[in-house]
């Protein structure tokens, strides 16, 4: 969910302030960019070079730094977050947050922000409970502002009850959570294929082909940071995959095939990226054949074409999109597989298209629907070909 978010972390003078420099490793290794201010505050408490170090970005904690002549655009770090979080929030700032105050860079950048904000207070038991405080509170949630309520235990005083600071972990699962609820495809079960198969002469050599899974798990990775439920069934491939996505292994296009009739009918959308085999050897030799002969010839018999049995399976309501990589007469042979195997979509590839097909870093596409209309692409990086590609399913289900 974090995966390049862009994310703004302000830390305000409070003895909590010492877990900053957790939440600020949670979220960096989430794979979100970090930018910390700090109040003046703040700094007695945690140095800026522990989260410099951490975020691996220069920690803000004034407009203007003396010593290097460095200004701190405001409007421009309020611009850059995709979210601002506020951890700790000492009441001090909660107090200027709700008034429009600004006497210091973490206000003027939370004035600036067009993000979504989250704050989680942090502050001993009688400047939590005193009406000043949760008017403020009550302010900022009417801005709409999400606040990550504070946990009950002992506090600095000595006292006992609510005000402590919420635990990173549980931050990071809060905005994790906030990411998701408007996330399009919160909800929708999801099947990516993706890699080649390999199908076994003997215990040592296989047929195969070149396909290396980048863009099927790109795919994947997309569908998920969508909102879906992802299960990726994978053949023998280097990529790795975000954990919080079902991964199944599979070799043979038999096990490949197996692997999609389980969870097929409860997926809402199917993306059928894989190169599966279209033949297998008749017969598996039980051990290494000798090289013995000039020539060799293997009997090979059809595999079950996977596309076309969900295409006959299919339900209503079920989203199914197949790949199509081919060399002659591109566009008629993608619309005819489209067609006869009762796909939604269909993504083509050209080999004759430069920096498109297996084992690059880019591809170029050519996606037709149903109705065959056409809409074709630059090349691109596979990443962003599979945003084109789930641009085009949300198409499909009526979600911008």
């Amino acid at each position: 969910m974090l995966n390049n978010k862009n994310i703004i972390l302000g830390v305000c003078g409070s003895i909590a302030a010492y877990k900053s420099a957790l939440l600020v490793r949670l979220l960096v290794k989430a794979g979100a960019n970090v930018k910390v201010i700090l109040t003046a505050d703040a700094s007695n408490f945690i140095t800026p070079l522990t989260l410099a170090t951490l975020s691996k970005n220069p920690v803000y904690t004034q407009y203007f730094e003396a010593e290097t002549g460095v200004w701190s655009n405001h409007v421009e770090l309020g611009l850059w977050a995709d979210y601002m979080i506020i951890a700790p929030a000492s009441a001090n700032t909660l107090g200027k947050m709700a008034n429009g105050l600004c006497d210091n860079l973490l206000s003027a950048v939370y004035l600036s922000a067009k993000c979504p904000v989250l704050f989680a207070p942090a502050m001993d038991l009688d400047m939590w409970k005193h009406e000043s405080t949760q008017d403020n509170i009550t302010k900022l949630q009417s801005f709409g502002n999400v606040m990550i309520a504070p946990g009950s235990g002992e506090l600095a005083s000595g006292l006992h009850g609510e005000g402590r600071m919420a635990e990173p972990e549980d931050i990071l699962a809060f905005l994790e959570a906030q990411i998701r609820k408007g996330l399009p495809l919160l909800g929708k079960k999801v099947m990516v294929t993706a890699g080649p198969t390999y199908e076994a002469i003997d215990p040592v050599r296989f047929i195969g082909n070149h396909s290396s899974g980048k863009m099927g798990f790109a795919i994947a990775e997309e569908l998920y940071q969508l909102g879906a439920e992802v299960t990726l069934i994978a053949g023998p491939t280097s990529q790795k995959n975000n954990t919080n996505i079902k991964r199944i292994d599979v070799v043979s296009a038999q096990q490949m095939l197996d692997a999609c009739l389980h969870h097929f009918r409860k997926s809402n959308i199917t993306v059928m990226s894989a190169a599966v085999a279209d033949y297998t050897p008749v017969e598996v030799a039980e051990q290494k054949i000798k090289k013995k002969e000039d020539h060799f010839n293997i009997e090979l018999k059809k595999t079950t074409d996977i596309l076309a049995t969900l295409g006959k399976q299919k339900a209503d309501g079920q989203i199914l999109v197949g790949f199509a990589l081919e060399t002659i007469d591109e566009e008629n042979y993608a619309k005819e597989k489209l067609k006869k195997k009762n796909l939604d979509l269909i993504v083509l590839n050209s080999l004759n298209d430069k920096g498109a097909g297996f084992k690059t870093e880019t591809n170029k596409i050519t996606i037709f629907n149903k109705d065959l209309s056409k809409t074709a692409f630059e090349t691109k990086s596979k990443t962003e070909v599979a945003k084109d590609i789930c641009a085009e399913i949300l198409k499909l289900i009526n979600v911008s």
